[in-house]
């Protein structure tokens, strides 16, 4: 698993983490049932601390993308087991994304451009 963070960015390190992981299920980097490194070799591996990777694992847990199961680890979790997620819910951090472009000043084409190469990053794996 590659992930990396940045100190240097305004993200708190355990939302960088958080992302990275979900960009890696995403992309089907990281598949259904698949492990996670524990907490504590994925702290070292990144140099954060523990804490900083337990809050990003519980992050991602609570949107029900990965099952911790104490003393087992955490894996990815089925799209079946996860919790029914609402349109509403996962539109807004989209909107939210969308209303930092129009507000940048692009035009309407070119955030299109945008999101279509992202989704067809995405989708690439």
């Amino acid at each position: 698993m590659f992930l990396t963070v940045d100190p240097e960015d305004k993200t708190p390190i355990y939302r960088q983490v958080a992302d990275g992981i979900k960009n890696l299920i995403a992309r089907r980097e990281l598949a259904e049932g698949a492990s996670l490194p524990p907490v504590r070799q994925l702290a070292g591996d990144l140099g954060v601390n523990l804490n900083t990777i337990a809050a990003a694992y519980r992050e991602l847990q609570s949107e029900g993308l990965i099952v911790v199961k104490h003393g087992s680890g955490a894996v990815v979790a089925s799209s079946t087991s996860a919790p029914e997620k609402g349109d509403e819910r996962l539109r807004r951090p989209l909107r939210a994304a969308l209303t930092e472009l129009v507000l940048s000043g692009l035009p309407s084409q070119a955030i299109m451009n945008i999101v279509l190469a992202e989704l067809k990053g995405l989708k690439k794996r």
